[in-house]
């Protein structure tokens, strides 16, 4: 009998490397994380392989602060990296839905968008050390929506 964690993880892996992103998708929704991981993908050119981790920014388990979600998506990117071995890097990024309005078009070469990027960034493999990773999530290359970060973290003086 499959797991919870066995069925997202084939539910919501996507990419030319399906069964990595099945991997990493069995380690990571092994937890239960304040922030929902909503897709978990691996694509891969020749011998490049770069994983991607979309969370929803919206309907936290729990209440977080800035550091708190730092913590899991730091979290998120050390199993993602120790469950597929080959990949360089990681994009990973929240998102909040939108409303493309009744009757838009949501897929296809006229869709609308349907959600927007409140939190983004790329971790090399290389930057991935115990030290360095947390710099990379929240260093200049980062990006953070600061309305979003503002109303969607309970406060502790670290608002971005």
């Amino acid at each position: 009998m499959p797991t919870v964690a066995d069925l997202d993880a084939n539910a919501r892996a996507a990419g030319n490397r399906r069964p990595a992103a099945v991997r990493i998708g069995e380690s990571v929704f092994a937890v239960k994380w304040p922030a929902q991981v909503l897709q978990v993908a691996a694509d891969a050119v020749d011998d490049h392989v770069v994983l991607g981790l979309r969370i929803s920014g919206v309907h936290f388990h729990r209440d977080l602060t800035r550091d708190e979600f730092l913590d899991e998506v730091e979290a998120l990117a050390k199993r993602a990296f120790a469950a597929e071995p080959s990949a360089e890097e990681l994009d990973i990024w929240a998102v909040v839905p939108i409303d493309a309005g009744k009757g838009a078009i949501v897929s296809g070469d006229l869709a609308k968008p349907t959600s927007r990027t409140v939190y983004s960034a790329t971790v090399l493999r290389a930057d991935a050390s115990p030290g360095s990773i947390r710099g990379v999530l929240d260093g200049k290359n980062a990006f953070w929506d600061e309305d979003w970060a503002r109303a969607s973290f309970k406060q502790s003086g670290n608002v971005p």
